[in-house]
């Protein structure tokens, strides 16, 4: 038990370092929250957290965590005040969250590579949420400074983050299995509200199978929507939960889309079912955004306080959304003088799986250059589940960067796609001199002989593909 003068020596400090944090270097987004943990200790924190009327939610998974957080801020913000942290995946910025901002709610993103870095489970504890939500979970984000994460531990990992619940409720995509699994193990402890595709005009290529996280034999799937997410059974009897909130129906355009979406779930403070029908115009904002559509509307449902006011606020926030939502660095197709360039990160087999299908929405049956950025050492993984989107798009020519550090082992990956694409060329860019590279990137994209250009993988996450599209736009 913190004593009640080292807490508020702890608080006082906190705030005092968020007055400081604004005339310094960066955001302060952790700055406050580390001196106060320092101070009061870790233990400290469950008081802080208990500031909040409402608890808080945090928001997990492998991709979708700030697109999800970002919009249900921007919805749960019509309703009440809030307290809230995106992009900052550590504890230290939800307490900076709590010491410099006033609200009944908490939206926190937490970010989760191990259970060494991420202490889940801890986190859990102190914050003590009322709600948890998953995007969905894939073996992209194990490595850990340079060290590879068994995905059974990062699994693990995320599993902790709710698996103390004894109250609340939980948010999880029925179609990943992975997500599925732990909202089923949830609900013996927790409400559980499930998304996702209830519709066949959403269909991925290939086959995504995966093994069942319950028995570890492989699932049968029936229709995959995005990678290893789909309608699935096993013989152990595991299977697809119904959702909660699914989409039902949808139109694509090259200049919007309309989604029609159903709801009949659980609100955990109103403590009954609400029920909504949706239909959204939203801009052309790629598949996987689908996705944290369906997230972000489900947690808001789950979690607003004002039931009445569900339908009323998701249409006027999604009806009137722009792509300045998607984080810096995303992917996006940029129309330069008639040739369309798509460019962003997709440094993960998902990733690049969803910037080449939102590319083909564009691309139809014309030539495509695809200006691909490798992964690192020990990144094999990543780079085969790239190079079977990249043979999927079936590009007229091959451009292969190094989207890391390693030159050597970008080399390496170009001789593997040099023996499918002959032509292919190997630029040697180093990633020391970034502006260069930059540079070069953007002229390569510009000065392409094809109409349509694909240019993504690894690299910078936000800072390169945001300075290349920078430099393209203005030019």
């Amino acid at each position: 038990m913190v004593s009640f003068f080292k807490f508020n020596i702890a608080k006082l400090s906190g705030k005092v370092a968020c007055q400081l944090a604004k005339y310094g270097p960066g955001s302060g987004g952790t700055y406050p929250g580390h001196v106060f943990t320092k101070i009061g200790g870790q233990e400290s924190i469950p008081k802080l957290a208990s500031d909040l009327k409402l608890g808080s939610v945090l928001i997990t998974g492998t991709n979708g965590k700030t697109t999800t957080t970002t919009l249900l801020i921007k919805l749960m913000s019509k309703d009440i005040k809030i307290r809230s942290s995106h992009e900052n995946n550590i504890l230290n910025s939800i307490v900076t969250a709590l010491l410099s901002q006033k609200g009944d709610l908490g939206i926190f993103e937490y970010g989760i590579r191990d259970l060494a870095h991420g202490i889940p489970d801890t986190v859990q504890r102190l914050i003590n949420p009322v709600g948890v939500v998953y995007t969905t979970i894939s073996q992209e984000h194990t490595q850990v400074a340079g060290v590879r994460n068994p995905f059974e531990d990062y699994y693990k990992a995320k599993k902790l983050l709710s698996e103390g619940m004894k109250e609340g409720a939980v948010v999880t995509n029925c179609d990943d299995p992975r997500t599925a699994l732990i909202g089923l193990d949830k609900s013996r402890d927790v409400n559980v509200n499930y998304y996702g595709i209830a519709t066949d005009l959403i269909e991925d290529i290939g086959d995504n199978t995966i093994e069942c996280p319950k028995c570890g034999k492989p699932l049968n799937y029936s229709h995959f929507y995005l990678n290893h997410r789909g309608i699935y059974t096993c013989e152990c009897g595991f299977s697809r939960p119904e959702p909660n909130v699914k989409l039902t129906s949808a139109e694509f355009a090259s200049d919007g889309w309309t989604l029609d979406i159903e709801g009949d779930l659980y609100n955990y403070f109103a403590a009954k079912n609400v029920k909504f029908n949706l239909k959204l115009n939203v801009p052309p904002f790629g598949f996987h955004n689908i996705y944290n559509t369906l997230a972000s509307i489900t947690a808001y449902a789950t979690f607003t306080p004002k039931v009445e006011n569900i339908e009323t606020t998701i249409k006027d926030v999604f009806n009137n959304l722009d792509m300045s939502f998607i984080p810096p660095g995303r992917f996006e197709v940029v129309d330069i003088g008639g040739k369309y360039v798509g460019l962003g990160q997709g440094d993960n087999g998902d990733a690049l799986k969803i910037n080449a299908m939102f590319m083909k929405q564009f691309v139809g049956d014309n030539p495509l250059e695809f200006i691909y950025t490798t992964p690192d050492e020990n990144e094999e993984e990543i780079f085969e589940d790239h190079y079977e989107v990249v043979k999927s798009m079936n590009p007229a020519h091959v451009i292969v960067v190094p989207g890391r550090k390693s030159i050597d082992k970008a080399k390496e990956y170009y001789e593997i796609i040099k023996q499918d694409f002959p032509d292919a060329d190997f630029y040697p860019l180093s990633y020391d001199e970034m502006a260069v590279r930059i540079e070069k990137l953007n002229q390569l994209a510009r000065n392409s002989d094809y109409e349509y250009v694909i240019m993504t993988g690894c690299g910078e996450e936000q800072a390169m593909w945001e300075e290349i599209k920078k430099k393209m736009i203005s030019r």
